[in-house]
């Protein structure tokens, strides 16, 4: 399947994919077959790439320079890397990403993980942050400057300061409602790109998962299949979401692009499909969808990517 780009990535003017690829770094799986899981995804039309240096200490950004070298895309990606350490200089992050990556520049660089307020001030400071990574651009090691975020405050105070080309946060059947009604509009009044991940809410949706894929420490009881039989099923299988439910959600609240961690061929294959058989859903699907996400989510572990678990 090849994706038809949707729209401009805000005022980057890049036109993205509907579905991006994140995080597929693990260091069980071999390198080539990584790169391999990549390029497939490049080759299905997908158009945003994400990774950071700390996705596997580095693994991340390898596989993606390699897989953008074989394919012959980079040209036609929107690659995005990330800051991870919010208080140190900016410019030597810069250089050891792009040099992991085998890049002169990447599209966009990310403040990685920036969600409480006092990190936001650091970064906004004069001399601090984003004017590091300004200076950055005037480079030519990035094009655009912007910051990935666990709170809506913190991303609302990001936009109102004029900080960001583009935002990166939580939009799924399982996330703070702030993000859909106040941070997304906000950001498409601004012309701020949106990209959005945790549609899977880390996978636990999906699965018996602490999340990305780490077993559960302790199995909640009481728990029944959804949609399972009220024998064997019930105990070894916890509700789930399909991914199907999840894509569909996600595409009707509409970011710009839907970041997903596709790291297996088959996942890659139910997104697709989910993809080209999209149809929005109404209020009450949506209602009926975040129902059944609570439901799924629950005694799975910390959901950090909401302000106080909310």
């Amino acid at each position: 399947m090849r994706f038809a780009p949707r729209r401009a990535l805000g005022r980057t003017g890049f036109v993205a994919s509907r579905l991006g690829i994140g995080d597929l770094a693990d260091r069980a799986v071999p390198f080539e077959q990584c790169v391999a899981t990549l390029g497939r995804a490049l080759v299905a039309g997908c158009n945003v790439v994400d990774t950071a240096p700390n996705y596997e200490d580095g693994y991340g950004e390898r596989i993606v320079g390699e897989a953008l070298r074989r394919s012959g895309r980079r040209d036609a990606t929107f690659l995005i890397d990330k800051v991870d350490d919010l208080r140190a200089p900016v410019a030597p992050q810069v250089l050891g990403s792009l040099q992991r990556l085998g890049l002169p520049c990447v599209d966009l660089f990310a403040f990685h993980a920036c969600s409480t307020p006092a990190d936001l001030k650091a970064l906004l400071a004069p001399g601090g942050g984003f004017d590091q990574l300004r200076a950055e651009v005037a480079a030519g090691r990035a094009r655009f400057c912007g910051l990935s975020s666990h709170d809506p405050d913190v991303l609302r105070a990001a936009l109102h300061a004029g900080a960001c080309d583009v935002v990166m946060f939580p939009i799924g059947p399982f996330a703070d409602p702030r993000y859909e009604a106040d941070v997304l509009p906000l950001a498409r009044a601004r012309g701020v790109g949106t990209v959005c991940f945790k549609t899977f809410g880390a996978g636990k949706l999906l699965g018996d998962t602490e999340g990305y894929q780490r077993p559960l420490q302790q199995r909640p009881r009481g728990k029944a299949s959804s949609g399972g039989s009220d024998d064997g099923d019930r105990a070894t299988r916890l509700p789930r979401l399909s991914v199907a439910q999840c894509v569909r959600y996600t595409l009707t609240i509409d970011p710009d692009v839907a970041l997903l961690g596709l790291s297996f061929p088959n996942e890659q294959d139910a997104a697709w499909a989910a993809a080209a058989a999209f149809a929005p859903m109404d209020a009450a699907e949506l209602a009926a969808t975040r129902t059944a996400a609570a439901a799924a989510i629950a005694g799975k572990g910390d959901v950090w990517w909401n302000p106080h678990g909310a």
